[in-house]
């Protein structure tokens, strides 16, 4: 699985966008994250606050050639950092 490392190094992500999905029934969250990469700069990454651990948008992810990196907040939501692979 690709990680957040394979985006932050050799000048990528250095830009970031910022999405707040929390609380969006299903399918929104998904719909959303996906319009906001369709037009993510490359060198840029998104950082996502959702509710709940995106597990269906991983493979997505990895097969659209994405790396990310969830943490765990404190409030039980998570925030996912993705952009593209180097």
């Amino acid at each position: 699985m690709p990680t957040i490392a394979d985006i932050t190094g050799a000048g990528h992500a250095h830009i970031m966008h910022e999405l707040d999905v929390c609380g969006l029934p299903p399918p929104e969250p998904f719909e959303q994250i996906m319009r906001a990469l369709a037009s993510l700069p490359d060198e840029a990454a998104l950082q996502v606050h959702i509710h709940r651990e995106p597990y269906p948008l991983y493979e997505v992810l990895q097969d659209n050639g994405y790396a990310w990196q969830t943490t765990p907040l404190s409030d039980g939501s998570f925030m996912v950092r993705i952009g593209r692979n180097a």
